[in-house]
């Protein structure tokens, strides 16, 4: 569930964020910047930054989705562990488990699983309980986690900068050309859908670059890096130029032969928070989309 307000502006120069916040009560300011850029709130309905200073007479539109629950409780749930120190665990996610706990599913989380394998993850002030950044529920792969809160404010830094190293594997349907590009397209909520992203001229800047692995008949597997990391970023962004992932009911097109997306976390390369070391984890491709590529690669994707 989520609650919409709307307001304006009544003097302007304000920033947004800290307008955002003293208009919802319990919405803190790092939450409002938060909420502005994951698109839920818009400025004269256009997507904005929580730096951008207020008009006056300027209308603010926050659709508000409940917070978790902070009484978070461990579940033992089988997880891969990548690697695991003192500050930052690096975890392999299968496809199905969601991150956050929603009013939806308000257990049987990554998170809830986390706190099985470490019960002491920070918390408050916007941390999220240690989770840095996240995979949608039917993406697989790879996600760091900071242990202490110093982790995970370096971290956190890093990803603002730019600075994480991640490749993902996708199998997109039809021959994508050319066979190396970089996809630029403004990302925003679809004016249409509420519940989905699109690419909207006026959208958030979305960087993506990919080279193909490998044509198959009707679909090309992609190595897929980021520049920026935005809402469904790899899914909008193939799907914008007809060539959406295979298996995204989303964004993509029907028939579904897996029961996913064919989209996988593959590597994932920082500098580890401690020591400044550049560190790298690569996780192969799970077992469903191995054996699915395997099919596509010997008879071609209807």
């Amino acid at each position: 569930m989520s609650a919409t307000h709307e307001f304006s502006s009544a003097e302007g120069a304000e920033r947004l964020d800290a307008f955002v916040a003293s208009q919802l009560p319990g919405v803190s300011r790092t939450r409002a910047r938060r909420l502005i850029d994951e698109g839920s709130i818009t400025l004269d309905g256009l997507p904005a930054k929580p730096s951008t200073r207020l008009r006056a007479g300027q209308r603010v539109c926050a659709e508000v989705p409940e917070e978790p629950s902070t009484g978070d409780q461990p579940q033992r749930i089988a997880l891969g562990v990548a690697y695991q120190d003192d500050s930052i665990i690096v975890v392999d996610k299968p496809a199905g488990l969601v991150v956050h706990p929603t009013p939806a599913q308000p257990d049987g989380t990554l998170l809830n699983a986390l706190l099985d394998l470490c019960p002491d993850l920070p918390g408050g002030a916007g941390m999220r309980r240690g989770i840095v950044h996240r995979l949608d529920k039917d993406t697989s792969g790879l996600m760091v986690v900071a242990k202490t809160e110093s982790a995970y404010t370096n971290l956190i830094g890093q990803l603002k900068r730019r600075d994480f190293r991640k490749t993902y594997l996708a199998l997109v349907r039809g021959r994508i050309e050319p066979c190396r590009a970089v996809i630029e397209s403004g990302i925003a909520r679809d004016p249409a859908n509420r519940q989905r992203m699109a690419v909207v001229q006026e959208g958030r800047e979305a960087i993506t670059r990919y080279r193909v692995v490998a044509h198959h008949d009707d679909c090309s597997l992609v190595e897929v890096k980021l520049v920026t990391g935005r809402t469904h970023q790899i899914r909008v962004h193939f799907a914008s130029l007809a060539h959406p992932v295979v298996g995204d009911r989303t964004y993509g097109r029907g028939p579904h032969e897996i029961a996913r997306q064919f989209l996988h976390a593959a590597t994932l390369g920082f500098r580890h928070p401690e020591s400044g070391r550049y560190v790298e984890f690569t996780s192969e491709l799970p077992s469903d989309l191995s054996s699915f590529l395997e099919t596509v690669a010997r008879r071609g994707l209807p």
